[in-house]
């Protein structure tokens, strides 16, 4: 990923500020930005444009930004079509997991598939063997299918033998119910239960132990101070926690900081061009984006701090939260990328006693 250093985000916003406060039209910034991220910048300008409603203006800074666009990144392309199915304005069409197939589709892309073989790799070369039936939740469980392939490499490797308990949690029903069906095809001999839910909601009526706790892609849903409260609270319930996660520096800057707009531009269009590079109707594809990444990205363009739904972090506040909210009791025992470029990462890290 590509950072700014302090000097250029302070130019960055304040020569945006001064382009949405006078609506310009696209100008030349060769000299005032980094010249490789001319196409970001633009990115950045055009998304507030957009969330104050100067959509014209907005649309034009994107286009314009499509012009320097490269390799295999091209953010502002993928929100000019965005747009032009959305009447030029920044709009979430419905609710984000209300239908599981945009992101079945996301989930199934080889980048993502391909990444998830390095994560049980990760998981199985990490945890220690268990000799009871074991006891699993799994957080924001989705489909199920993450789980269900993480126990069954599990159980091939000997780390497992016989499952127990799996407990699913997610606020989606849709993807409760696949989740439930996933899980008891493959693992008739356990006891399935699922809980209709956000974990922020749930980890105060939590009872019982679990071995493990997994969130994959899941965890992100609140920010680094909701994350600590209740990581705190599910500490005294698990052994270990596995997570999959995006690298991200999507937490703590807030909405129209540079910082925040150029780690949406890399993180999301990298995963975004990772949807379109696969091969599947086209429709499809475009769902995976309209219901599922582009209505995530929508509100980091338009939600303070607080009130958006995704709070990607950096490698290294997962670690700092993890070691406040677990506390002394728990060790990092893996932190390995599943798969990494120039734009994003996607990484396994696991704490244990």
């Amino acid at each position: 990923m590509i950072y700014l250093n302090e000097k250029e985000s302070g130019e960055w916003k304040s020569l945006a500020q001064r382009i949405v406060s006078t609506g310009g039209n696209p100008t030349k910034v060769n000299g005032m930005v980094r010249p490789g991220l001319i196409p970001a910048f633009h990115y950045y300008t055009g998304t507030w444009l957009l969330s104050e409603n100067m959509n014209s203006q907005g649309l034009e800074w994107i286009r314009a930004g499509m012009e320097g666009e490269q390799g295999a990144l091209f953010s502002n392309a993928f929100l000019a079509s965005y747009l032009g199915r959305n009447g030029g304005r920044l709009v979430i069409p419905e609710a984000i997991f209300s239908d599981p197939e945009p992101y079945i589709h996301f989930a199934n892309t080889p980048v993502i598939a391909d990444s998830r073989v390095q994560f049980r790799i990760h998981c199985v070369h990490t945890l220690p063997s268990f000799t009871k039936p074991l006891r699993i939740m799994d957080i924001g469980c989705g489909h199920g299918k993450i789980l269900v392939d993480l126990l069954k490499e599990l159980q091939q490797s000997g780390r497992i033998g016989a499952v127990g308990e799996i407990l699913l949690i997610d606020p989606s029903e849709g993807m409760l119910r696949l989740a439930r069906e996933n899980a008891a095809a493959a693992f008739p001999e356990a006891t399935v239960r699922v809980i209709h839910s956000r974990i922020e909601d749930f980890t105060e009526q939590m009872e019982g132990t679990y071995d493990i706790a997994l969130a994959s892609l899941a965890y992100h849903h609140m920010p680094y101070e909701t994350k600590l409260l209740h990581l705190t609270r599910l500490g005294r319930h698990i052994d270990f926690f596995i997570l999959y996660e995006l690298d991200a520096n999507n937490d703590t800057p807030d909405l129209h900081s540079p910082e925040l707009a150029l780690s949406v531009y890399q993180s999301y269009g990298s995963l975004m061009d990772a949807i379109f590079a696969f091969d599947a109707p086209v429709q499809l594809a475009l769902a995976s984006i309209d219901r599922f990444l582009m209505s995530e990205a929508v509100y980091f363009f338009t939600q303070p701090r607080g009130k958006r739904s995704d709070y990607h972090m950096l490698r290294s506040q997962w670690h700092d939260v993890f070691t406040r909210g677990l506390g002394k009791e728990f060790n990092c025992l893996c932190d390995s990328m599943c798969y990494a470029d120039e734009n994003i990462g996607l990484f396994t890290m696991i704490y244990g006693k």
